[in-house]
């Protein structure tokens, strides 16, 4: 098996490193915005080639060709998924395509207000970064049955793990605890989401699920447990209204929901490595001790 993503960012280097050490994977291949950034992970032993989604990646085709499996890790624009735009020639001419992965967010469900919900929810995403994400949904559904192609859609909860943790804004002075009475948010550690890609991988999965944590919870919640862990004093509470928030920040306050993962969990057999915040947040630590 040859695996190419589309997009190295934190989630997809995770799980292109974790297929590396898998030995019924060959080559490991991706896309990167730059030239730089490319022969930064080529000399890290991570191939890489560039795509900046502008235009199609001259380098793309050449190496996408032998490749079996393809995740695709890169945000849609308001025109619709930008692999499919400038690279759908090539992924129809790759002879041995064996699997499809497309890296969603469970931005697209919307606000429930707080309830439990599941694959089966309706999506009513309430800002056009999520209503982008349907759109591209739909486009790698009907491409896959187009070609014939087992497609796994990874709904992410939000994403963290080392270097994108309440420990670095804490560090960084940038944590801050805003209160919304009853606000939760579901995460998911990324070496969960870099286990899942190499299982579903494996395996071929198709379907449609949500990869998030078993406890969502309020986000001051781990501002304060990490701060404890610290010695620090964690930042002082601000009330929803008061705080001073990007509009992109802000809007994530719109959605309140509890997410299950237990589609994700039965179909591969497992449970996931960081259950809840605080386990994800103790290893986090242990680690930078």
């Amino acid at each position: 098996m040859r695996a190419f993503f589309f997009g190295l960012g934190f989630s997809a280097q995770a799980s292109a490193q974790r297929l590396r050490q898998n030995t019924q994977f060959g080559t490991i291949t991706g896309t990167v915005r730059t030239p730089e950034k490319a022969d930064r992970l080529t000399n890290g032993g991570l191939d890489a080639v560039v795509f900046d989604g502008t235009a199609p990646g001259p380098d793309v085709a050449g190496t996408l060709r032998d490749c079996t499996h393809v995740v695709v890790s890169i945000a849609p624009d308001e025109e619709g998924d930008v692999v499919l735009r400038h690279h759908r020639a090539e992924l129809d001419a790759m002879p041995d395509l064996q699997w499809l992965c497309y890296y969603s967010t469970v931005g697209v469900y919307g606000d429930f207000d707080g309830a439990w919900i599941d694959e089966s929810a309706p999506l009513v995403p309430r800002n056009l970064r999520s209503d982008f994400r349907v759109k591209a949904e739909e486009e790698w559904i009907a491409y896959a049955k187009a070609r014939g192609v087992p497609l796994c859609i990874l709904r992410l909860a939000g994403i963290y793990g080392p270097g994108r943790s309440s420990f670095d804004r804490l560090a960084d002075g940038t944590a801050r605890r805003v209160i919304k009475p009853g606000q939760v948010f579901n995460r998911i550690h990324v070496a969960d989401i870099a286990r899942v890609t190499e299982l579903a991988a494996m395996r071929r999965l198709a379907g449609i699920f949500n990869l998030a944590d078993d406890e969502p919870a309020p986000p001051q919640d781990l501002i304060t447990y990490a701060a404890r862990k610290m010695g620090v004093e964690p930042p002082p509470e601000v009330p929803f209204e008061r705080a001073d928030m990007s509009p992109m920040a802000r809007s994530f306050y719109r959605d309140n929901k509890r997410v299950s993962n237990a589609a994700i969990k039965k179909a591969l057999g497992i449970e996931l490595l960081y259950p809840d915040y605080r386990a994800g947040l103790d290893a986090l630590w242990e680690a930078r001790r």
